[in-house]
């Protein structure tokens, strides 16, 4: 059989053929294995992934109540799971007056206009509505302290984490491009070399046609690959306030609702074990105190199956 070679397209946005072949050989028994000790990745059952976040969330919230001490969170939107942990408050009876959470992204128009809390489809309304809205009315903090990016605050959102300490923890997982919220290897709002990139903060970004595709497939937009449905920019919080967390914990567990199928496994690879580079943007974390929590589906060995079609 003849040998037939190819480069991989340009709107990919990495494509360094060594890198992509040595990653996309990483085998699930070696994926767990990185130089950095304080870059952990964890293999675990899928059911056991969604409740990484909702445990330690709890945790944290859980010792705030408890010490008087302030918890600042960078969130990730949308999250079922944010129910469960308002529920576990309730049942707990957990004081969140010191809770602040963050979402890292929200979405925003052709222009650059930021989409309101009130857009039913966006990140803010899902994060109060979800999580804040379900916390019992004397145990929640006052809406001021669950917020996201609006037009008003774009500019000074990396600074009111940081003036209230910085963010204790931030919750991640890559995208279809690596992106990490919507810090897009694509993007040329991010266009930089990466000790500049990784001193951006917050900003409004233009997202990568596969970040439309991917989120087209979410429940919020009628998981119908609707391009249309999906806002072309966002507003994100940018590197600089990634590595200021004090701590971050990333979830690889992505599949087309239960099944093996994963665009999550090759990207993974790419970001845990490729090069450090703003065309994989989550690959920054292999430089910090990360944990990596990957779903045995994710995890699981790159190979061709011929009798699978999409």
């Amino acid at each position: 059989m003849s040998e037939f070679v190819f480069a991989p397209s340009h709107h990919v946005p990495f494509r360094d053929k060594e890198a992509i072949e040595r990653c996309r050989r990483i085998t699930r028994d070696q994926i767990e294995q990185h130089a950095n000790p304080d870059y952990r990745i964890k293999v675990i059952p899928n059911a056991e992934v969604p409740w990484i976040g909702v445990t330690d969330m709890l945790g944290r919230i859980k010792r705030s109540a408890e010490e008087g001490r302030r918890l600042v969170m960078i969130l990730p939107n949308p999250n079922p799971g944010y129910r469960h942990v308002a529920r576990l408050i309730n049942a707990l009876q957990l004081d969140c007056r010191n809770v602040w959470g963050f979402a890292m992204d929200e979405y925003a128009d052709e222009d650059g206009r930021i989409a309101p809390d009130t857009w039913k489809y966006g990140f803010v309304h899902s994060l109060k509505s979800g999580f804040w809205g379900n916390i019992d009315p004397a145990l929640r903090p006052p809406e001021k302290q669950f917020l996201g990016p609006t037009d008003e605050n774009i500019d000074s959102y990396g600074k009111m984490i940081e003036d209230l300490g910085g963010a204790d923890v931030i919750y991640l997982g890559p995208g279809w491009t690596g992106h990490l919220a919507f810090i897009e290897p694509d993007a040329p709002e991010f266009d930089a070399p990466l000790d500049e990139w990784k001193q951006m903060g917050t900003r409004i970004v233009t997202l990568s046609p596969y970040t439309l595709a991917q989120n087209s497939l979410h429940g919020s937009f009628g998981m119908s690959g609707d391009l249309a449905a999906v806002p072309p920019k966002a507003a994100t919080i940018g590197p600089a306030e990634v590595i200021a967390a004090r701590h971050r914990i990333s979830r690889h567990a992505i599949t087309v609702h239960g099944t093996h199928t994963s665009w999550q496994r090759m990207i993974t690879r790419l970001v845990t074990h490729g090069p450090v580079t703003p065309r994989l943007p989550e690959s920054l974390l292999q430089t910090l105190r990360s944990d990596i929590y990957i779903s045995e589906t994710a995890a699981a060995n790159i190979e061709p199956d011929f009798e699978k079609g999409y």
